[in-house]
């Protein structure tokens, strides 16, 4: 096997705390980048690494006491590789250790002795693996001393990572490696089987990462996403990065056949020209004290007045919150008589859900039952963009995630049950994943263990529903629920907050940190989790023309000059440019 020119040799090291490699004198350490994936060839196994860090060394003192002069190339030259070198850091991540040879099958002096064709054929079927039938291994021991390092080849991705073709596995190319052209596919089955995480500061390409994963989820039909979009950039289009304004595909434009769009702002939809959304409502009879509850900081509601929120609801019902609003100082000081409510709370409490009047897309009763119709959506194998226009304040998107999400969750809870008490495939729920933003805000510690998106999450595939949560502070999500995340895409981050966050129940955290905190602010990530063999960095795959020419779409819209202008107007207002 030709494993290319070597470029350093292991000289010490632990299982704990990786390998340290000495460079070969002809490798320049500017060449080194964190993040690279290197293979150290051992005697008896393969070892596949994550470079993460890089340094320089001298063999004495006296050397760094009296460097040479700036002009002085020759004694630099003299002492390059033998005073002077550079050494790096190894994570090994897995390890491959071949299958011995059949007795009788050994070559002496590498000569092909002249075999039976019945010997040749089982010889050739023997050294002929593939990546499929290659067995990859956690890394239980170290390579010896002086075993070579080498760059990793297209076959050894394909041997860790597989190919996007590969018709045993749903895989997705994600993006490629820093310094090759090689696809580095993540497992979707794998992927939408757990809740998972997109996370990086702000400006780092969070949307466009997600709605690359989404595609890949739609196309390769891994699972139905229900997508709570509350800036407008998934369904229709979005805006793109960099100082020119331009704009990409959304989803709805992509596959046109099975992405719906639901819109609590119908005016804003239709101004940046999408076709064909449904208006959605939601009636006073579909809040729970549990919602209100979920943004009781943005209305600014009490614990007590909470408590006397559960008194209206066991009076009243569904209609608890339409009862409150019509009710006079009167009607609340009798209720409170008879119930032994608080004064005081219910007419906060009151004075508080006032706000809701204002909410456009609030009624008192609804012409229809817009959840049901999502749910039915979704098992017809539809994904479902729900759109939030102007009301993208935290309050709505809050509040419409919430009880969209509760209901349809409980549909899947009877489903799951229906389908262990049966054991009928045809009872089987469609999996489903749901994508939300600003996720610290519904996984705070402080009200995770309340709201249906903590129950989703630690529940991880349980009931067929799992989380797809774009973030930029995880260290403001619940720990627990941070450790449940099985696979967590990860931009730019620069807090240490966050940093840790990220690593939470990540075996081999120390080794990633200085990974992470030297990825480029754009189109670079880290990848690690439940969806890939081993942690691995990537230019993430550029979401434009040829991306969606790869996806299966070849279908422009054909739009005037003025429908593209006032399309592209009013996206510019909606954004604030």
């Amino acid at each position: 096997m030709n494993l290319g020119k070597p470029l350093g040799s292991v000289i010490e090291g632990s299982l704990s705390d990786g390998l340290q490699v000495r460079l070969h004198p002809d490798v320049s350490v500017e060449d080194m980048r964190v993040g690279k994936f290197l293979v150290v060839q051992g005697v008896r196994s393969r070892f596949f690494c994550l470079l993460t860090d890089v340094a320089l060394g001298t063999s004495s003192l006296r050397i760094i006491a009296n460097p040479p002069a700036e002009s002085d190339d020759f004694l630099r030259e003299v002492l390059a590789g033998s005073g002077t070198y550079g050494t790096i850091e190894l994570a090994p991540m897995l390890m491959f250790t071949p299958t011995p040879e059949p007795p009788g099958f050994y070559v002496p002096n590498g000569k092909t002795p002249k075999l039976p064709l019945e010997t040749q054929g089982m010889l050739a079927s023997f050294q002929a693996q593939s990546s499929e039938q290659i067995e990859l291994r956690p890394v239980k021991t170290i390579p010896t001393h002086f075993s070579q390092v080498y760059d990793a080849q297209e076959r050894d991705f394909r041997t860790v990572f597989g190919w996007e073709d590969d018709p045993h596995r749903r895989n997705f190319a994600i993006g490629q490696p820093l310094d090759m052209d090689v696809p580095v596919c993540i497992d979707l089955d794998r992927f939408v089987e757990r809740s998972n995480g997109v996370f990086g500061k702000s400006g780092t390409g969070k949307s466009f990462l997600t709605r690359l994963l989404l595609s890949g989820i739609i196309r390769r039909q891994a699972a139905v996403n229900l997508i709570f979009d509350m800036h407008s950039e998934y369904g229709w289009e979005a805006v793109s990065e960099g100082k020119n304004f331009n704009t990409v595909k959304g989803l709805r434009q992509l596959f046109p056949g099975i992405v719906q769009i639901y819109t609590l702002d119908p005016q804003s939809t239709r101004r940046r020209g999408v076709r064909d959304a449904q208006e959605l409502y939601l009636g006073y009879d579909q809040i729970e004290v549990e919602d209100i509850k979920l943004v009781g900081q943005e209305l600014g509601i009490s614990e007590a007045s909470l408590d006397n929120a559960n008194i209206l609801r066991n009076e009243f019902g569904n209609s608890w919150i339409t009862h409150l609003l019509n009710m006079t100082n009167e009607d609340i000081k009798m209720f409170c008589e008879e119930k032994k409510g608080h004064i005081g709370s219910i007419m906060a409490l009151q004075r508080k859900l006032l706000r809701l009047e204002n909410l456009k897309y609030m009624r008192s009763t609804c012409p229809r039952n817009y959840v049901n119709q999502i749910l039915q959506s979704l098992e017809a194998g539809k994904h479902v963009v729900v759109e939030f226009g102007s009301q993208s304040d935290m309050l709505s998107y809050m509040l419409v995630t919430n009880v969209i999400t509760r209901r349809i969750h409980k549909e899947y809870v009877r489903k799951a049950e229906l389908f262990l008490q049966t054991k009928n495939p045809i009872d089987r729920p469609q999996q489903l994943v749901i994508t939300i933003e600003e996720a610290h805000r519904f996984l705070d510690p402080a009200i995770v263990q309340g709201t249906i998106f903590g129950i989703i999450a630690r529940e991880m595939r349980k009931y067929f529903v799992t989380l797809l949560i774009v973030d930029q502070r995880p260290s403001g999500i619940d720990n627990e629920v941070m450790s449940q995340i099985g696979t967590r895409i990860t931009a730019l981050l620069n807090d240490e907050k966050d940093i840790d966050a990220i690593f939470t129940g990540v075996s081999g955290a120390g080794s990633l940190r200085s990974v992470l905190a030297k990825l480029d602010s754009k189109q670079q990530a880290l990848v690690l989790g439940h969806a890939v063999p081993m942690p691995v960095v990537v230019r993430t795959r550029p979401y434009d023309e040829n991306f969606y020419r790869e996806i299966g779409d070849t279908r422009w819209e054909e739009r005037s000059d003025e429908e593209v202008f006032a399309a592209a107007e009013s996206a510019k207002a909606d954004l604030g440019f």
